[in-house]
């Protein structure tokens, strides 16, 4: 994947740097590290264009995603008309320099990969992108890898959770992907050091760069004076561990300790926990609300008194990254309490930024929770750690610089291989 043409349209008319964003699904509500990340590069003054493979599913989306300027084409399902295919590739291949050449290399891939990455491709030459980047090593990733070298462009992808924990993640083909992008991206030191051990090649390029947040959009509050009420925020799956929360709530009400309970979120652990939370007699102390806008989840999150985070790792091998919501709650001056799952312990670092229990240790769970109602002094304290560390670490804007950097080192390694 060599050649002038990778670096040669380096920049758009405007002077801008131009990026493709490569992912399964945009927007989706759960991802708002993405849309941080696109907002925060727009703000350097890049040029994004979206390249979507599916349509979005969900029925509530982050507020953030009004203030994209970035253009989303999503791809078509693959399967259409030969006649059709055939005619993008007559047209790709009369337009970018050197396709045909590198066509072999391609017949390896998943054939369902190929009309996307054709595709995004033929609109990365037609609109000067240079760099292709996905989110999560799965079928993005994939295409974006196809896409790049079928228009010769440098390319690199973010690893987060699921896409390198999941029992049914081949080590072979993370390590292949690793080995073929110009960069990787993982989103904690333990996603390093994980990545590091599946990868047979030692030049493989793995930065680690965490999600970030824009920070102006999280004032601080002291919470020396707020309502017992605990709120978790997640998807409703295993490895959120809500139903270890669900048994330290039955924990706290046995104790005669004063709560409640708000769980945000929605998925296919739902009926389980209405019913746990039924046969607990917990329905007038936990509530499940379903899925909620970002600015209602914020505004719970700054009157909340503690944020409960507990995480397992899941029978499946699925675990959380470095759940964004924690780092929000850190930002608004929220206490958390969460476990030792991946990355965690690198924001929550146990009784200066937060408090740690074991996975799947309701008890454990139940007494940090009591913890944080009732010692007011406890709360501050923890809360003003927590921010001071999110403001050294996790400030949006500054890790992506760390991420723009990254991709014009690609660049520049791709002019002195061409020269």
């Amino acid at each position: 994947m060599t050649g002038v043409s990778r670096v040669g349209r380096a920049r758009s008319a405007t002077g801008a740097k131009r990026v493709g964003y490569v992912l399964k699904r945009y927007p989706r509500y759960s991802e708002t590290f993405i849309v941080n990340e696109i907002l925060a590069l727009e703000r350097r003054g890049v040029e994004i264009e979206i390249f979507s493979l599916r349509h979005p599913e969900d029925g509530h989306f982050q507020d953030a995603i009004a203030r994209v300027r970035a253009r989303v084409r999503y791809l078509p399902i693959p399967g259409r008309r030969a006649a059709d295919l055939w005619s993008t590739l007559a047209r790709a291949g009369s337009m970018i320099p050197g396709l045909w050449e590198r066509l072999p290399e391609a017949v390896a891939d998943e054939p369902r990969h190929f009309d996307p990455a054709l595709r995004i491709a033929l609109a990365a030459h037609e609109a000067g992108i240079t760099h292709l980047h996905a989110h999560f090593a799965t079928e993005a990733s994939s295409v974006a890898r196809l896409a790049a070298h079928l228009a010769d462009v440098s390319h690199s992808f973010t690893a987060h959770a699921k896409d390198i924990f999941h029992e049914d993640v081949s080590a072979d083909a993370i390590g292949a992907k690793m080995s073929a992008a110009d960069a990787v991206v993982t989103v904690s030191d333990y996603n390093e050091g994980h990545l590091r051990a599946l990868a047979d090649d030692p030049a493989i390029r793995l930065a680690r760069i965490y999600n970030g947040l824009e920070l102006e959009r999280f004032p601080y509050s002291e919470p020396l004076r707020r309502p017992p009420r605990v709120l978790a925020v997640g998807r409703l799956v295993e490895k959120k561990g809500f139903d270890d929360l669900i048994e330290a709530c039955a924990l706290l009400r046995s104790r005669g300790v004063r709560f409640g309970c708000d769980i945000i979120g929605a998925g296919e652990l739902e009926a389980d926990l209405r019913t746990r939370i039924a046969e607990r007699s917990l329905s007038e102390s936990v509530e499940l609300l379903g899925p909620r806008p970002q600015a209602e989840v914020f505004e719970r999150l700054r009157h909340a008194a503690v944020l409960a985070v507990p995480c397992v790792r899941g029978r499946d091998g699925n675990r959380d990254g470095l759940p964004t919501v924690l780092l929000e709650a850190m930002a608004l001056g929220t206490p958390c309490v969460s476990t030792d799952v991946t990355g965690i312990p690198e924001v929550l670092r146990a009784g200066e930024t937060g408090l740690a229990v074991a996975q799947r240790d309701p008890a454990g769970l139940a007494d940090a929770l009591a913890r944080l109602l009732e010692d007011a002094g406890l709360r501050v304290r923890l809360a003003a750690a927590a921010r001071q560390l999110i403001e050294r670490r996790f400030d949006v804007d500054r890790n992506v610089e760390a991420l723009l950097q990254l991709f014009s080192r690609r660049e520049a390694a791709a002019l002195e291989r061409a020269s």
